[in-house]
């Protein structure tokens, strides 16, 4: 304690020291290391992406669905059939179309119409699609008469990729039909 400083020789001895191993180094006693900058910098964008997910989680349970939870949603007719390619046929009775999205759409339309006015409406809207009886229509199912998917990709008009047909005749003069437009 020559110079006051409690060392000798004029050099502050470090805490740790033994035998004058490491002499001249200062030995941390604790306070801040790297680690804490480390830990810091990791955290904000884990923060980050957990806040992106409670966003999204907030925009995909958002206000966008029906009542019951879905994102179900009804439409006018004539947009749904527009969706892919075709137009409401005449003397359309007890129609019901609704639209459902998110990742990819789907139009639904179901209706009633003139059993005559069937083959001319489908053959208006989708020329390409398989007679009644041919081949595609094989796998028609639930009691229906005719059915039939096309695929109507890049056809002008149409915003769909695919779309299915299904045709039921009810009696000699009522048809039902069930339509579907969607992407995939």
């Amino acid at each position: 304690m020559a110079n006051g400083r409690g060392g000798t020789g004029g050099r502050p001895e470090a805490h740790g020291e033994k035998d004058g191993a490491g002499a001249g180094r200062a030995v941390p006693t604790g306070g801040r290391t790297r680690w804490g900058v480390v830990a810091a910098i990791l955290a904000l964008p884990v923060l980050l992406v957990a806040g992106l997910l409670v966003l999204i989680g907030v925009w995909v349970l958002g206000e966008d669905g029906e009542a019951d939870g879905t994102r179900l949603r009804n439409v006018d007719c004539a947009e749904a059939l527009a969706f892919g390619g075709a137009e409401v046929p005449a003397d359309v009775r007890d129609a019901r179309c609704t639209v459902q999205s998110w990742l990819d759409t789907n139009y639904q339309a179901d209706f009633r119409m003139p059993r005559a006015g069937v083959g001319a409406w489908l053959k208006d809207a989708y020329p390409a699609a398989p007679a009644p009886g041919g081949p595609g229509t094989e796998s028609c199912g639930h009691g229906s008469d005719y059915c039939f998917r096309l695929d109507v990709t890049g056809r002008p008009g149409t915003q769909a990729y695919y779309v299915n047909v299904t045709v039921t005749y009810e009696n000699a003069e009522t048809a039902r039909v069930r339509y579907s437009a969607f992407t995939t």
